[in-house]
């Protein structure tokens, strides 16, 4: 049984930093992605970035370029989103997901092609 657990969601202040964790298992193929996406309240559910398992390719959403890294720790099977200069906008539940969809498929990084979800984590930015 595939699971996607995240964690790290918390309170920060805005300017503030919080690293979000995605352990995954259950999975037994090496070559997946995984991705992030947030879903504000009363809006719908967004890609934030996302990741290859093996060659470590990586994509950001323009609103989150140069504030979030994505990165992953294939041994640990745990990809993990640092997410810095955080604003009041980027309130939201942060789920991650996954998806064995081929990364030659240009749309690999999208909602659409995500298989597995986890059940989310709430980020607050507020003073």
């Amino acid at each position: 049984q595939v699971q996607l657990v995240e964690s790290g969601g918390g309170l920060v202040q805005p300017g503030g930093s919080l690293r979000l964790s995605c352990a995954v298992s259950g999975f037994t193929l090496d070559d997946y992605g995984i991705g992030w996406f947030r879903q504000a309240p009363e809006k719908e559910r967004e890609r934030v970035s996302c990741i290859r398992r093996t060659d470590g390719t990586t994509y950001y959403d323009a609103s989150v370029g140069g504030r979030f890294t994505i990165s992953r720790d294939n041994a640990k099977n745990t990809v993990y989103l640092q997410m810095n200069s955080l604003k009041p906008e980027d309130t939201a539940v942060y789920y991650c997901a996954l998806t064995h969809v081929s990364r030659l498929i240009k749309w690999w990084c999208s909602l659409d092609a995500m298989h597995y979800w986890g059940k989310g984590t709430l980020v607050t930015v507020s003073s």
